[in-house]
């Protein structure tokens, strides 16, 4: 008996968890903590009970997303060229973030209180600022670069809308990569990673292909 409540116990963690990633990812970090627990299909409770503030679902909920981050911090710093250190944490970070954008705004978010989450993120900027003093003496990042270039990427990066997993880390590989040469203190055209097939949005009304065409018929009017 002990062990099936034990394990009710986990699955109703697990599901928890789930449901929070997808529902901040969806509607962002706002969806309140009795939402959570409706699609989650548990008294509000059981989930006060597991997570007594919505900070502790989301440090629980990204806590491998804030790992994998840390580690990529880590490894650009112990790389021998500061500026490969540095280019190879730009297309690594704006990955992880591409593909969820949950986790981005929590990584983004300004947490009331200093917790367990905003320390992690904390130390993790903190390695990343270190980086690109490293990068800057070395020459190859530009001297005018600040954090919050980084931030407006991956602000931006987040923003990327494909139809498969795999389109939106293509996106997001190219979105680095031009990204990283206006960063680059000496700009230098290099090639870029394949285009990914993006999907327009409704506002266009249409085809890039049709767009072309009614900017033809403009054009050739106007003249």
């Amino acid at each position: 008996m002990i062990q099936k409540m034990r394990s009710d116990a986990r699955a109703n963690r697990d599901r928890i968890l789930e449901v929070a990633r997808a529902a901040f990812e969806a509607d962002g970090l706002e969806v309140s903590m009795r939402e959570i627990a409706r699609r989650a299909e548990v008294g509000a409770a059981t989930l006060y009970r597991r997570f007594p503030t919505k900070e502790a679902l989301i440090m629980e909920a990204f806590a491998e997303q804030m790992t994998v981050c840390s580690a990529i911090v880590d490894e650009g710093i112990a790389a021998r060229d500061p500026w490969q250190g540095f280019c190879l944490v730009v297309e690594e970070l704006m990955a992880v973030h591409a593909l969820d954008r949950g986790f981005t705004a929590a990584f983004l978010a300004q947490f009331p209180e200093p917790a367990a989450f905003g320390a992690a993120r904390d130390r993790t900027v903190r390695a990343m600022l270190h980086l690109i003093r490293r990068a800057k003496e070395s020459g190859e990042l530009r001297a005018d670069f600040v954090l919050e270039d980084i931030i407006m990427a991956m602000m931006a990066n987040g923003g990327i809308r494909a139809d498969s997993r795999a389109a939106t880390l293509a996106a997001s590989r190219r979105f680095a990569a031009l990204m990283i040469q206006s960063f680059h203190a000496k700009p230098a055209p290099s090639p870029l990673p394949p285009p990914a097939q993006l999907p327009l949005t409704p506002r266009w009304g249409g085809s890039a292909r049709g767009a072309n065409r009614r900017a033809g018929r403009r054009a050739s009017a106007a003249a």
